[in-house]
């Protein structure tokens, strides 16, 4: 694509565990399992999945925050995991990444003009620039300057929010990483923080990998949406074309479980039966298999492949492969 910001090719985050020191067997835990994806300048990629599916993991990775076991990532053509750390740091300016808990993500002891400036200090800004840039994002985010000398206890969960989305900013990113940047904040403040968001991407061409477990903010805010499950990216298709035509089971059972206005339509809705499995030493075939109701033999055996079933909608199930 002449147009791709963010390549990511069978990417992978294996953690090994051992149940005593002198244990001979390590146990294997598959947070992120060979995802491959694109995301093109000026897009929004969300990615939904149930709690501990690896969504939160596979954006750390992706921004060298967390070290990959395998697999690459390109931002504008250049490999982020051979970088060293001196041209990695030089690099970080163009993507940078908002946390869910815009509490437990700014430092409690340094004030909002400490928070803001910090970034701008290791890469060199003069103070002059860093005051007029400091104006300027508060101005971004819809803040005060009479705030530069608060902490964030001072300020609500929505307005810490707005800080960290300035931080975010304070180096001119094109590319940034939205962590559930919603989900610890009232409804009526994640419509702003969304719209906000929104804003800011038209305003200053920015691209997004929003991470979500809430699917009708994702449907929202998304070009493009990829649905994981396990560490794997099971669906990949644009935001209309998943919610009018979803594909895998597992898709179609997070579709039924969206809140509905009539009461009449919630027979619609599929429960899953059992548990997810564990992700320690997974076994062979789909990880759905366990608790799909259509699954087939080879499910059972054979891992499906993330394939192109209908033009740009991508998915890993045996129902639709000639496997």
């Amino acid at each position: 694509m002449n147009n791709e910001l963010v390549r990511v090719e069978g990417l992978k985050k294996h953690f090994f565990l051992r149940r005593g020191f002198f244990a001979k067997n390590k146990n294997v835990v598959k947070a992120v399992d060979d995802v491959t994806f694109s995301i093109e300048k000026g897009e929004t990629l969300g990615i939904v999945g149930e709690s501990g599916c690896g969504k939160s993991t596979m954006g750390k990775l992706i921004l060298r925050l967390l070290d990959t076991t395998s697999g690459n990532v390109f931002f504008k053509g250049e490999n982020l995991i051979n970088k060293p750390s001196k041209e990695l740091l030089v690099m970080r300016r163009n993507f940078q990444m908002v946390f869910q808990n815009p509490y437990g993500s700014l430092n409690t002891r340094m004030s909002l003009q400490d928070i803001l400036e910090e970034p701008l200090i290791i890469h060199g800004f003069h103070s002059t620039k860093r005051k007029k840039r400091i104006r300027e994002l508060l101005d971004f985010v819809g803040l005060s300057y009479t705030y530069v000398n608060r902490f964030p206890h001072e300020f609500s969960g929505g307005q810490r929010q707005r800080i960290a989305i300035a931080r975010a900013l304070a180096l001119n990113p094109e590319f940034i990483v939205a962590d559930e940047p919603v989900s610890a904040l009232d409804v009526s403040i994640q419509a702003q923080i969304l719209n906000l968001l929104l804003d800011l991407q038209k305003e200053l061409n920015l691209t997004y990998l929003f991470i979500a477990h809430d699917l009708s903010v994702v449907q929202y805010i998304s070009d493009r949406i990829g649905v994981m499950y396990l560490g794997k990216i099971v669906e990949i298709t644009d935001s209309d074309n998943l919610y009018r035509n979803p594909l895998h089971p597992y898709t179609q059972v997070l579709l039924s479980a969206i809140p509905v206005v009539f009461p009449e339509e919630t027979s619609k809705r599929k429960i899953l039966k059992g548990d997810i499995p564990r992700f320690i030493n997974t076994p062979g075939g789909c990880g759905f298999s366990s608790r799909c109701d259509e699954k087939k033999g080879i499910c059972m055996k054979v891992e499906p492949i993330l394939q192109e079933y209908m033009p740009g909608h991508f998915v890993a199930c045996h129902l639709y492969s000639s496997q």
